[in-house]
């Protein structure tokens, strides 16, 4: 593994645009004043870095199902911070084996060491345009002879097939100014369109309750089945209409289904750790404390894009903003990233069903990754 320094195609901008990446001028540039989609380098991995990578991401997922099951048989919910009218249904959606469709892994990795799990984005995982398509096109016209760990969209394809319901709707929510939630949603939108189904995207304030029919609808007063959602199940179930919504996944699970609940809450890394111990690719992590960590980051269970984390190091703590934590933390040991030419990435690892499937690697100069940190391509040279 390697970064390497390369050039900005001339008229990058509306190349990318082009291919779907509309939002970018619409996040603010981090304190290094960088491009959120920065070609200007990439980082090279061998093809035995991949593989190796995908057998980790494939049985992290698996050890992460385990967790599940655990948590439904042993009833475990408060550890989540979850209220106990959830906690029925949830083991509902498990037993049922509500489909589910993907998720992200965030990984730290130099490419000698062990790559250890910082976090599962499980529920609304983003940065999927750029992932699945940008980086892609970018290698094809710029490094034609290479290749990339990349397959995502077709796994997408073939998982909505798996899925198969009659009919998606596909939403996303207008909270979210910069636009790249519903880029992410009509993109999601073309995958289970190639994979044969009619879909309709629009935004989750738009759906209403018919009250006669019992069904959610659209804005067209059609009725909603399975909803794909770019909006997390926590957001959900504190809405008005919280309780209907998880009545009707016994009919019409969403996706992501109601038991990804456990696995998009960071009380799973203790809980990982605790049934995994001295796992190579995990970290120690503990809801009750430090346990005498020296170092260590506090991370919200429901914390968002670094927000609202503490890190602890012997030199002092560094806070940042944010108004996460109601719910609880969790206190992971500190891992620092890797440094390349000053630079620090994580790799953002993606599994599509029980798949892994590519990689989009995200980089800053600080210590933690935030909206603002840059998007980086990648390649696979032996």
């Amino acid at each position: 593994m390697r970064r390497a320094q390369g050039q900005a195609r001339p008229g990058w901008q509306p190349i990318v645009e082009s291919q779907g990446l509309g939002f970018h001028r619409n996040i603010p540039q981090g304190a290094e004043g960088r491009p959120y989609w920065d070609e200007s380098v990439h980082y090279v991995f061998s093809l035995c870095e991949v593989e190796d990578l995908e057998g980790v991401v494939e049985e992290l997922h698996g050890m992460c199902l385990e967790v599940v099951d655990r948590v439904v048989r042993d009833g475990r919910y408060a550890d989540f911070g979850l209220p106990g009218w959830l906690h029925r249904p949830i083991e509902e959606s498990w037993r049922r084996r509500d489909p589910h469709l993907f998720g992200r892994f965030d990984l730290c990795y130099d490419g000698r060491g062990h790559a250890k799990l910082l976090e599962y984005n499980a529920d609304t995982p983003t940065s999927l345009v750029e992932s699945a398509v940008v980086q892609w096109e970018w290698m094809t016209a710029v490094h034609p002879g290479a290749d990339q760990w990349n397959s995502i969209h077709d796994r997408l394809v073939d998982q909505w097939r798996k899925i198969n319901p009659p009919w998606v709707h596909l939403a996303y929510t207008e909270q979210d100014a910069s636009g790249e939630d519903a880029l992410n949603v009509a993109y999601m939108a073309e995958t289970a369109a190639q994979a044969g189904l009619p879909t309709r995207v629009l935004s989750m304030e738009r759906l209403g309750w018919d009250l006669d029919r019992k069904v959610f609808v659209d804005d067209h007063r059609q009725p909603v089945g399975t909803l794909f959602k770019l909006y997390p199940w926590e957001w959900v179930v504190a809405d008005h209409f919280g309780q209907v919504a998880v009545q009707v996944q016994r009919h019409a699970p969403w996706v992501e289904p109601l038991w990804k609940m456990l696995l998009s809450n960071k009380a799973l890394l203790a809980l990982l750790w605790e049934l995994y111990p001295d796992h190579p690719n995990l970290l120690p992590a503990y809801l009750d404390g430090p346990r005498g960590m020296a170092s260590y980051i506090v991370k919200p269970l429901l914390g968002r894009e670094g927000a609202s984390m503490r890190i602890v190091t012997p030199a002092g703590v560094v806070h940042t903003a944010g108004g996460y934590g109601a719910e609880g933390h969790v206190h992971q040991e500190l891992w620092p990233l890797p440094e390349f030419d000053g630079w620090r990435p994580v790799l953002g690892a993606w599994v599509v069903g029980d798949q892994a499937a590519g990689l989009g690697i995200r980089e800053t100069s600080g210590p933690v990754t935030d909206d603002t940190s840059s998007f980086v391509p990648h390649l696979i040279c032996d």
